[in-house]
């Protein structure tokens, strides 16, 4: 007699448990292969869909930041605005903060939009990239969180190609197209199970894993595993923000704030965000060229990243990453070098071109989405939110510090300015492989016991 399959999505694999299976029954399980896939094919459609939802937000992240490489000189000209009030407007967005750019007049208005679509660009990078994590599969979850930083780079891209033909005023509106199917997406996904759970609804904690693993599919194990892991944490007290220094939580918080000082000193912003100037001052006769070849490097890396991370793991995908940004960092060093040397002149602007776009590659592969995964997966659900907060605070500081200081250092030395960020890089090699597990094929309830066992 045949006892029935148990899926076991989490673990990206149907768990056969037939015993005694003779020839008369061969027929009829041949018969259940299509049913099969089909039900395989359904669990997996709702956590597609909430995805692409979620990442909604990480294309109008990309918009935002992509918004400034091909508009801040004509900002700066049509505005009258000085070098600091130009990079104070390099915050971020929203629809409000849209609409604001486009209607601008002056800088303050401009300020105030800019403003508005920080805040929101500050909440989508913490919820996307938790939410997701939260509702994949875990052999899936790698893939789909990246998607994130997937959508941040195809939002950027779009920003420096259509910002390269159409006035900056318009490319702002640009930027509501995703926030609206956002909010129309939101009305269909469900909420975090994960969530559900620690808040105590358990009815509905259910029905959102289910409808995240398909209607047919064996959820038991999976929701007493999640339950299990947040009844633990509850006889925890209430998580404060001294928490996080506690040996308890000390190497999480060690590992996602350092991963995020890293991603930030590297230089990333200054050099996406004033990219078109960079390559002037390397001696291109246009910037825009340079803008638009970034944007066709930047979207196919990001894909082999995506497809990568969960077969290679993340420390080795953070660690390749970080020594072609290093590569990338002294070959434009050195052209800015060999420039100020009025040295093998021709070669200065192809070194600095070559030498972006290597950086750009091989932070689009690595350094850009991983650390956004690590963060999701090494908190425990009772210390997310404030942990979450503060890992957000620090690369956001980072982001402000490294695009505010940016052309400063550049005006102080060019080559300098690169070969700081190289070393940047070299150190990230160096935390990696000594502080950062490996969380691949791993679920979170797993990841975190690791790392409390480390501790």
């Amino acid at each position: 007699m045949a006892v029935p399959e148990i899926k076991d999505v989490e673990r990206g694999e149907i768990v056969s448990r037939v015993e005694g299976l003779g020839n008369p029954l061969l027929k009829k399980v041949a018969d259940q292969d299509d049913v099969e896939e089909s039900e395989i094919n359904e669990s997996y459609f709702m956590v597609l869909f909430s995805t692409f939802v979620a990442v909604c937000g990480s294309f109008e992240f990309g918009s935002c930041v992509g918004y400034s490489a091909p508009t801040q000189s004509s900002i700066r000209q049509d505005l009258n605005l000085s070098l600091a009030e130009a990079m104070r407007t390099s915050a971020c967005f929203c629809i409000t903060g849209w609409l604001a750019v486009f209607f601008s007049k002056s800088a303050l208005l401009l300020d105030v939009g800019r403003f508005f679509t920080g805040y929101g660009i500050g909440v989508f990078s913490y919820v996307v990239p938790v939410y997701i994590a939260e509702i994949s599969p875990k052999n899936l979850r790698g893939a789909l969180t990246t998607l994130n930083q997937l959508m941040i780079v195809i939002g950027s891209s779009v920003s420096f190609l259509i910002g390269s033909l159409i006035s900056w005023k318009i490319l702002a509106l640009t930027g509501l197209a995703p926030c609206i199917v956002l909010l129309f997406g939101l009305c269909f996904i469900p909420e975090s199970p994960r969530w559900l759970a620690k808040a105590g609804r358990e009815k509905e904690f259910r029905v959102a894993l289910q409808k995240l693993r398909g209607r047919d599919t064996d959820i038991t194990n999976e929701a007493e595993e999640i339950q299990a892991s947040i009844q633990a944490l509850e006889i925890l007290p209430k998580a404060r923000i001294q928490d996080l220094v506690s040996k308890k939580y000390s190497r999480s918080v060690i590992i996602g704030v350092s991963l995020m000082v890293f991603q930030q000193f590297v230089g990333i912003n200054g050099i996406g965000f004033y990219a078109s100037e960079t390559f002037v001052k390397a001696g291109l006769s246009s910037g825009k060229l340079g803008t638009i070849a970034i944007a066709c490097v930047q979207v196919p890396i990001t894909v082999l990243g995506t497809v990568l991370i969960d077969k290679c793991g993340r420390r080795p995908l953070i660690m390749i990453s970080s020594g072609g940004i290093f590569l990338g960092c002294i070959l434009t060093g050195t052209s800015f070098f060999l420039k100020g040397q009025s040295l093998l002149l021709e070669w200065v602007p192809f070194l600095a071109v070559g030498g972006v776009l290597i950086y750009i590659a091989a932070f689009s592969i690595g350094m850009g989405p991983v650390p956004w995964v690590i963060m999701s997966e090494i908190f425990p659900i009772n210390v997310k939110g404030i942990a979450g907060s503060l890992v957000v605070l620090v690369n956001w500081s980072g982001a402000w510090a490294v695009s505010y200081t940016f052309n400063f250092l550049m005006s102080w030395s060019s080559p300098g300015t690169f070969y700081m960020y190289s070393a940047f890089a070299a150190m990230t090699i160096i935390f990696v492989a000594k502080m950062v597990p490996e969380t691949k094929g791993k679920t979170l309830e797993e990841i975190q016991a690791s790392i409390r066992r480390e501790t």
